[in-house]
């Protein structure tokens, strides 16, 4: 196997398979990620980094709250609108159709239509390059009955992809 050396480090980045896709709530507005991951299961840690231009980065940073809304493929247009517009100019909710959820723990509400809600608050920020990562410690979370794995939604190079085939069990 001959193997290239590299300069350009986006191109290196990119051959990472997949990133979960996720609806991001803070206080009423929704931002899409993919920049999202498990930091500590013990205790219950989840990271999501946002670049500082991003609107939903002044109210998470202001808040020091937010809620991981994990979407299936049906809300694929929903989630792709919230991922293209700002929440300075969109009000997202009113636009995808989307209903607000009160949320037990924290203010920001929840996204009703997505089977898994994760209530976090920030315990730390990181800076990292281009962007912030938010560790937040969930305090509350609920999964709907019919919650399916093989329904949610990843993101890889601009694509929106379902999770794969299952090729070994641990």
């Amino acid at each position: 196997m001959n193997k290239e050396n590299i300069t350009d480090f986006s191109k290196l980045l990119a051959t990472f398979p997949c990133f979960p896709t996720v609806l991001v709530t803070c206080d009423e507005n929704i931002i899409t990620l993919a920049l999202i991951h498990i930091f500590s299961f013990n205790p219950p840690l989840i990271g999501i980094g946002i670049a500082p231009k991003r609107y939903s980065y002044g109210l998470i940073n202001k808040k020091k709250e937010f809620v991981v809304n994990m979407p299936t493929k049906n809300l694929l247009s929903q989630t792709n609108l919230c991922g293209t517009k700002s929440g300075r100019d969109t009000d997202k909710f009113k636009e995808t159709g989307l209903t607000k959820e009160t949320s037990k723990i924290v203010k920001s509400v929840a996204i009703k239509e997505c089977p898994v809600n994760l209530e976090c608050k920030v315990v730390k920020e990181i800076e990292t390059g281009d962007h912030t990562w938010f560790i937040g410690e969930v305090v509350n979370g609920k999964i709907a009955d019919d919650f399916k794995l093989e329904d949610t939604v990843l993101y890889w190079k601009g694509l929106y992809r379902s999770p794969g085939d299952v090729i070994k069990q641990r």
